[in-house]
């Protein structure tokens, strides 16, 4: 009897040991897919949020800010938590992740929403999913399958369309602003995708607004004697959001998602993100969409089902 339950309780462990891995990736793939979506929920915000900083601060002085507010708070959990400096071979990524998540994408869409809507850079920014899985390719020789790339690269053409339709058929001053933060971001995010695979995602996000903090102070110092704050209950709230939830915590979950699921995967997810800055303009800032605006994101949320099918 007691060499039978011996035998049953070896192979219990035994299917244990087999089943559990799979049951295990599954869950991990499910809570990460879960992750990046919270995180382009909170990107989704960022849009409106700014629009409403912008009623009390200039642009300058509003990146320059809402970059030393999340660079105080992720400092703090980083002290706290007693962190160590990461070695110096991260320290060239934590840079790129600095330069294209911390400083230029804020900015350069910043800019441009000074004379476009919300809804208009909402759409255009529905491309990053696709420079994001092109700058992935190049960095980590990620090669996904054809059908991967035929959904991208459709969700790309709507949105391009629409840009062009919508500025009359030339592109603006603030679609080449929201152009270059395509760029700019998608190495950001490449780079801080791949950073979280070594560590903890808000370590990453974390380390790259510290990185920057000898520069955004004195920034927003000289950027707020030049753009003097007018403070209202939206332009507040507006800071508040892109420098905590927008800055560092929409990042925290974004990339600890992205190394769960994988680069360009993780970054398709996002081409719901301008459909969800749609509904949030007309919620939060009353502005009135034209047809074009929904058809489009309805347009590249039909690439979602197709590149999260596709096997990478």
């Amino acid at each position: 009897m007691r060499a039978q339950s011996s035998a049953i309780a070896r192979s219990g462990i035994a299917e244990s040991a087999v089943t559990t891995p799979g049951a295990d990736g599954r869950a991990d793939r499910r809570s990460g897919t879960l992750q990046a979506a919270l995180g382009v929920i909170a990107f989704s915000l960022t849009f409106p949020a700014t629009a409403w900083g912008l009623e009390g601060f200039g642009p300058w002085s509003l990146v320059a800010v809402r970059s030393v507010l999340a660079a105080v708070v992720a400092g703090g959990c980083l002290l706290a938590l007693r962190v160590p400096v990461p070695e110096r071979r991260y320290r060239a990524g934590l840079a790129v992740v600095a330069a294209g998540v911390v400083v230029g994408f804020p900015l350069l869409t910043t800019l441009a929403l000074r004379t476009s809507t919300t809804a208009h850079a909402a759409v255009v920014v529905g491309l990053l999913p696709l420079t994001t899985a092109l700058f992935s390719a190049l960095r980590t020789g990620a090669r996904p399958s054809r059908l991967f790339w035929g959904a991208a690269l459709a969700g790309a053409a709507a949105v391009i369309a629409f840009t062009v339709q919508q500025s009359g058929g030339a592109l603006t001053s603030a679609d080449a602003y929201l152009f270059g933060a395509l760029l700019i971001c998608a190495a950001g995010y490449t780079e801080g995708g791949r950073l979280a695979r070594v560590m903890p995602g808000w370590q990453v996000i974390g380390w790259a607004l510290v990185l920057c903090l000898p520069l955004s102070l004195p920034g927003a110092l000289v950027a707020l004697s030049y753009e003097p704050a007018h403070w209202s209950a939206h332009s507040v709230t507006g800071l508040l959001w892109v420098a905590v939830g927008s800055q560092f915590l929409g990042l925290v979950v974004w990339y600890r998602g992205m190394a769960a699921i994988g680069i360009p995967k993780a970054s398709q997810l996002q081409l719901a993100q301008p459909l969800l800055t749609l509904v949030w303009s007309v919620l939060l800032l009353g502005e009135r969409l034209t047809p074009a605006a929904p058809l489009t994101a309805a347009a590249v949320l039909v690439c979602i089902a197709l590149t999260q099918r596709a096997r990478g």
